[in-house]
């Protein structure tokens, strides 16, 4: 017999859990009870400080004020990433959230581009991205126009700390219940292997009939409770660590993340209002953490405000992120490092994906089926942008990059490269969070060239080509001039 979903206990705090708990009691509101379990004693990772576009779709539907948000979280604005050293050292190349150009009809502007590169031309992709050139001037501004050739999505850098507090706020105002305390003991139904209750430290039980584990990488409920395995993606993604450290805020805060390829690895340098986030991401079977230390300490911007703080992990995801009535969010459901900044979205869409197929009257396999389906896809295309930028590369100075180079990849992702390189077309997997404009900045960027361009493409005479893309050039340009810099942008809009 079903049993109706009545009271939800989320397993954990942080961004995860604050995330989870102010969305459920948003878009539920008064149908179910909710309380999350967390306890200040146990410590959260709170790497993730930069985000992608859709972040703007789950804060929005919260209410969130956008200048609140932004004072109380410490945030900067996020107009793409920028990668350095990826195909060789001293190289570099922009993954922006713009898409170049504009829509041409039939086939993509990359296809126009190419040929008028073949004709001649020497401007590249990028000079036709408003974010990059935006990141370039190290400007910002909103656009408030409907013409789509001045679109320019953003995003966020912020203290994924204070975003989880800042949430908490929400979340509580809402009707959430917090209670404080270490969970000592999971209950479990005998017959149907169902989680009945959680045991604090204190004696105090929490019973529910929906539990979400935000543990994190431990996962207390899906994974030492229940059982679920573990698919880890060592293969592919081989790094095992990350140090990381804050900084005294830079001089001039850059609207773009720098993702930076080391020896054995990458490190990040993410600006804030209050501080820089820096940390390197490493794999320990080819880099010391000593010499981790080294590297990270010896290429900060600005003087460091802590000693750094390990990270160990494990690249994968769970084999099933909802089991019996268990949902896994953030960390507890697998983890990818933040090369994309996935890490928040991911927790982001889980929820959303969650209330989308929130059961009504009782738990089906039909619908935790489909969710994990999806969730597996979702995770799946992730991991394969991530293993493109380390697949294709050119380094010659470690093993780490000449094992990657040569490493098999996912055959999915290994069709996706071979049909840009003949013919410069990308098409979208279902459930891929990253659209036509990322994937062509990446294979772009790491050096694969198009051999042939569609055939639409050569409808017209080369040189009225050239006179309409240097038209779209010139408009791209135009909004620049009107642009604050970064830091004044920040100023005068959160300004109380």
């Amino acid at each position: 017999m079903l049993k109706p979903i009545r009271n939800v206990v989320i397993a954990g705090g942080g961004t995860a859990g604050w995330m989870t708990a102010a969305m459920l009691s948003k878009v539920l509101q008064g149908q179910i009870n909710i309380q999350l379990v967390e306890s200040q004693e146990i410590g959260i990772i709170g790497v993730g400080e930069a985000t992608i576009p859709p972040i703007h779709t789950f804060n929005t539907y919260l209410g969130l004020d956008e200048k609140e948000f932004l004072r109380e979280t410490k945030a900067t604005i996020k107009l793409g990433i920028k990668f350095e050293n990826w195909r060789v050292k001293d190289e570099s190349y922009f993954h922006t959230f713009g898409a170049p150009g504009t829509n041409m009809g039939f086939c993509s502007f990359q296809h126009y581009w190419l040929r008028a590169k073949k004709d001649g031309m020497s401007a590249s992709l990028w000079d036709f991205d408003l974010n990059y050139l935006a990141c370039q001037q190290q400007k910002f501004n909103k656009i408030n126009t409907p013409n789509p050739i001045y679109d320019m999505p953003y995003a966020y850098h912020f203290d994924s700390g204070l975003y989880g507090q800042f949430l908490r706020k929400q979340a509580e105002k809402a009707g959430v219940v917090r209670t404080e305390g270490k969970i000592e003991h999971v209950q479990r139904d005998p017959e149907s292997g169902y989680i009945t209750a959680l045991q604090l430290q204190s004696g105090q039980q929490i019973e529910g009939d929906l539990f979400i584990d935000c543990t994190g990488q431990r996962g207390l409920l899906i994974k030492q409770t229940l059982g679920v395995e573990f698919d880890s993606w060592h293969e592919y993604l081989p790094a095992d660590t990350a140090l990381a450290v804050p900084s005294e805020r830079f001089e001039h805060t850059l609207p773009y993340t720098r993702s930076i390829a080391r020896a054995a690895g990458w490190q990040w340098r993410i600006p804030l209002t209050h501080r820089n986030g820096n940390g390197l991401v490493y794999s320990s079977a080819y880099l010391s953490d000593d010499d981790a230390h080294q590297t990270l300490m010896s290429n900060l911007d600005t003087k460091a405000l802590d000693e750094p703080r390990k990270i160990s992990f494990q690249t994968g995801r769970t084999a099933q992120q909802w089991h019996k009535n268990v949902v896994s969010v953030g960390l507890a459901s697998g983890f990818l490092e933040p090369l994309e900044s996935t890490s928040i979205h991911l927790i982001q869409s889980a929820v959303v994906r969650l209330l989308k197929m929130f059961p009504n009257e009782g738990l089906q396999q039909s619908i935790i089926d489909a969710y994990n389906a999806e969730s597996k896809m979702e995770f799946e295309t992730i991991a394969d942008f991530i293993i493109l930028h380390y697949h294709v590369n050119a380094r010659q100075d470690s093993d780490f990059w000449k094992d990657r180079r040569n490493m098999a990849i996912p055959p999915r992702l290994q069709h996706k490269i071979e049909l840009f390189r003949s013919c410069g077309a990308i098409f979208n997997d279902a459930h891929d969070i990253f659209r036509d404009a990322s994937w062509l900045q990446v294979m772009l960027g790491q050096g694969i060239e198009p051999t042939d361009f569609h055939p639409a493409a050569k409808v017209g005479k080369a040189a009225e080509l050239r006179s309409m893309m240097d038209k779209i050039a010139a408009a791209k340009q135009q909004p620049l001039s009107k642009m604050l810099s970064h830091d004044e942008f920040l100023a005068r809009y959160c300004k109380v």
